[in-house]
C-alpha cells in the first residue's frame, strides 16, 4: 500500500513536471518582444513572422520599387519629351514630385503609429499607389501620346488638352501619395517581423534593412534598363502599363502573406504625447527638481512593456522637459489616491519626457542628411540631362540616358556585399567597437564618398563641354563626342555612398526612435529626401536666376553645351563639404537612447537582445 502511495506520488510529480515542461514550452514558442498575430493573440515564434513573412516583403519592395521607378526614372525625359519642358524646369518639376513622394511618407508614418498599424497602412497605401499608376497609364494612352510613339526625342508630341495635362498630374501626385505612405511602414513593418529578443532573430533584423535596400535597387534595374529602354524609344505607355502590372502583383504578394505577419498594436497620436510634456513642463517650470531625479514619475513595467512599448531610461539634457515628470505634492496624492490613471497634461512618465528627447536629438543628424539627399537626387534630373547630351551609342545601339543608373544599383548591391562580408568583419576586429562601424560612422563615410562623386559629375562635364559639337540649338539632343559610360564612376560613387548613408539611416533612425514612433524613425529617412528635392529644386531655381546674363543663358540652359553644369556640380561638392563638418559636430554631441528591458539590463538602440522590467520611482 505504502510503495503505491509512493508510486502514485511519484506519478503525480512526474505529471506536474511535463506539465511544467509543456507550459514553459509554450511561452517560449511565443515571441518576446510583445508582437501579435493577426486576431491579437501573441505571436508564435513557428507560426509567425521571420525570414518567411521577410522574404514576402523583401519581394513586394522589389516590385513595388520597380512599378515606381518604371515612372520616376524617366520623368524628367517624358516631361521634356511628351511635355515640351526645358531642361530646368522638367528638372524642378521632377525634384517636387520626388520630394511630394517622400513628404507623404509623414502621413503613412503618422496614421501608422497613431491608428491603423503598419500592416493596415501598406495595404491602403498601396491600393492608391495601384490606381494613381492605372490611372496615369490611360490618361497618357488617350490624351497625351498623340501621334503614336512620340516622345521618342524625334517625334514631337502634339498639343494637350487640360484635361489631358489635369489627369496627368492627378495620377501622379497620387503615385506619390501611394508611393509615399507606404514606403515609410514597409521598411519597419519587415523589421517587426524579427524578434530583436531572440538572437538569432535579432540578428536577421539587423540584416534585413541591407537586404531592403538591395531589394529596393534590384527592383529598380528591370526599370531603369529595360523599361528606360523602351519609354526611351517612345513607348511610354507600355512601360506605365507594366509599372501598374507589378504594383498590382506587389500588393496580391502583400496580401498573401496575412495569416503569417506579425503587428504591434498602434500607440496612439504622438502629437497629443509631446504636446502633454510641453504643456506639463511649461506648468511646472517652478518647481524644483530633485539633483537624483528621485522625484521622477514612471509608468509600471507591466503596461510600460505591453506590446513592444519598452521603458526609456532618464539621460540629461533638455533639463527643462524633465519637469513634465516630477511628481508634486498634487500629483502623489492623487497617486495615493488610487486613480484610475495620473493626467498626463499636469504629470508625464519619464519615458514620455524621454521619448521628445529623443526626436529632438534625432533632428540635428537628420538636418545634415538633407544635403546629402539634394546630391542623391541628381541622378533622376541633372545626370540623365547629362547624359542625354554625351553620345549615347556603342556600335549600333542606343543607350537610354536613364539606364546609366543600373550602375548605380549594382554598385549598391555589390558594396552590400562586400560591406556585411568584408568591410564590417574587418572594423569589428580592428576597432574598439565589436560591432564594426556604427550607424553615424557609416552616415559620415556616406557624406565622404557623395562629396568624391560630386567632384566626379563635374570633372566628366569638364571633359564633355570640351569634346561638345558646339552650334546646336537643341536641348538634351546637342551632341558630344565623349561617350556616356564616363559617367559610370560618378553612378558607382553615388550606389557606394548610398550603402553607407541610407541603409545606415534606416538602421539609425529605426534603433534610435521611441516604440510608439518606429514608422516616424522611418518617416525621418524618406523625409530627409523629400526635402532634399525640394532643396535640389530650389538651387537650381537660384543658381539659373543668378547665373542668367544677356550674354549667358545660365549654368544649366536647355542646350547643356552653352551652359556650366559643372559649377552646378562643383557647388553641390562645395555644400556637402560643409555639410560634413556640421555633422561631425552633431554626430559628436548625440547621446545614444537608452532603453530598459524586462530582463534588469540597460542597453543603447535596438539592436541588444536584452529587455528589463521597468518600476515606479515616486520619492
Amino acid at each position: 500500500m505504502r510503495m503505491a502511495c509512493l508510486n502514485i506520488f511519484k506519478d503525480h510529480q512526474r505529471y506536474n513536471i511535463e506539465e511544467e515542461k509543456k507550459q514553459k514550452k509554450g511561452i517560449e514558442e511565443q515571441t518576446l518582444d510583445g508582437s501579435v498575430d493577426r486576431h491579437g493573440l501573441p505571436a508564435i515564434r513557428g507560426r509567425s513572422g521571420s525570414w518567411i513573412a521577410g522574404a514576402l516583403i523583401l519581394v513586394n519592395q522589389g516590385l513595388a520599387t520597380l512599378a515606381f521607378f518604371g515612372v520616376g526614372v524617366n520623368l524628367v525625359l517624358f516631361l521634356t519629351r511628351v511635355l515640351g519642358q526645358d531642361n530646368a524646369e522638367a528638372a524642378n518639376n521632377v525634384s517636387k514630385w520626388t520630394g511630394t513622394v517622400y513628404l507623404f511618407s509623414l502621413v503613412g508614418a503618422f496614421l501608422s503609429d497613431s491608428y491603423w498599424g503598419r500592416f493596415k497602412t501598406c495595404a491602403i497605401f498601396q491600393a492608391i499607389f495601384v490606381l494613381g499608376l492605372a490611372s496615369l497609364s490611360l490618361s497618357s494612352y488617350i490624351f497625351l501620346l498623340k501621334p503614336n510613339r512620340c516622345g521618342d526625342g524625334k517625334t514631337s508630341c502634339g498639343p494637350h488638352s487640360t484635361i489631358g495635362m489635369a489627369l496627368f498630374y492627378v495620377s501622379i501626385y497620387m503615385i506619390a501619395l501611394g508611393n509615399g505612405g507606404y514606403q515609410p511602414n514597409i521598411a519597419t513593418f519587415g523589421a517587426d517581423q524579427f524578434d530583436e529578443e531572440d538572437p538569432k532573430e535579432g540578428h536577421s533584423k539587423i540584416a534585413f534593412f541591407s537586404y531592403f535596400y538591395l531589394a529596393l535597387n534590384l527592383g529598380s534595374l528591370f526599370s531603369n534598363t529595360i523599361l528606360g529602354y523602351f519609354e526611351d524609344k517612345g513607348s511610354w505607355a507600355l512601360g506605365f502599363w507594366a509599372s501598374t502590372g507589378s504594383a498590382t502583383l506587389a500588393l496580391v504578394l502583400f496580401l498573401c502573406g496575412t495569416p503569417r505577419y506579425r503587428h504591434y498594436t498602434p500607440k496612439g497620436n504622438p502629437l497629443s504625447r509631446v504636446c502633454q510634456v510641453v504643456i506639463a513642463a511649461a506648468r511646472k517650470w517652478k518647481v524644483q527638481m530633485l539633483p537624483s531625479g528621485e522625484n521622477f514619475f514612471e509608468e509600471v513595467g507591466k503596461e510600460s512593456s505591453q506590446n513592444g512599448a519598452r521603458n526609456i531610461l532618464h539621460t540629461d539634457g533638455f533639463k527643462f522637459l524633465d519637469r513634465a515628470a516630477i511628481i508634486t505634492e498634487k500629483d502623489l496624492n492623487q497617486i495615493e489616491s488610487n486613480a484610475p490613471q495620473t493626467n498626463p497634461w499636469h504629470l508625464c512618465t519619464v519615458t514620455q519626457v524621454e521619448e521628445v528627447k529623443c526626436i529632438l536629438r534625432l533632428l540635428p543628424i537628420w538636418l545634415c542628411t538633407i544635403l546629402y539627399s539634394v546630391v542623391f537626387t541628381q541622378m533622376a534630373s541633372l545626370f540623365v540631362e547629362q547624359g542625354a547630351a554625351m553620345k549615347t551609342t556603342l556600335s549600333s545601339f542606343h543607350i537610354p540616358p536613364a539606364s546609366m543608373s543600373s550602375f548605380d544599383i549594382l554598385s549598391v548591391a555589390a558594396f552590400i556585399f562586400l560591406y556585411r562580408r568584408v568591410i564590417d568583419p574587418l572594423t569589428s576586429r580592428f576597432m574598439k567597437n565589436p560591432n564594426g562601424l556604427t550607424e553615424l560612422q557609416r552616415m559620415g563615410i556616406g557624406l565622404v564618398i557623395a562629396i568624391v562623386a560630386m567632384v566626379s559629375a563635374g570633372v566628366v562635364e569638364c571633359f564633355r563641354l570640351k569634346y561638345a559639337v558646339h552650334g546646336s540649338t537643341s536641348g538634351s539632343s546637342s551632341p558630344s563626342s565623349l561617350s556616356i559610360f564616363w559617367q559610370v564612376p560618378q553612378y558607382v560613387l553615388v550606389g557606394a555612398s548610398e550603402v553607407f548613408m541610407y541603409v545606415g539611416q534606416l538602421e539609425f533612425f529605426n534603433s534610435q526612435a521611441p516604440d510608439r514612433l518606429k514608422s516616424f524613425g522611418s518617416a525621418l529617412c524618406m523625409t530627409s529626401i523629400s526635402l532634399g528635392n525640394y532643396v535640389s529644386s530650389l538651387l537650381v531655381t537660384i543658381v539659373m536666376k543668378i547665373s542668367t546674363r544677356d550674354d549667358m543663358p545660365g549654368w544649366i540652359p536647355g542646350n547643356l553645351n552653352k551652359g556650366h553644369l559643372e559649377r552646378f556640380y562643383f557647388l553641390l561638392a562645395a555644400l556637402t563639404t560643409a555639410d560634413l563638418a556640421v555633422y561631425i559636430l552633431c554626430a559628436k554631441w548625440y547621446k545614444y537612447t537608452k532603453f530598459e528591458g524586462r530582463n534588469g539590463e540597460e542597453y543603447e538602440g535596438a539592436n541588444s537582445t536584452t529587455m528589463l522590467a521597468t518600476e515606479l520611482r515616486v520619492a
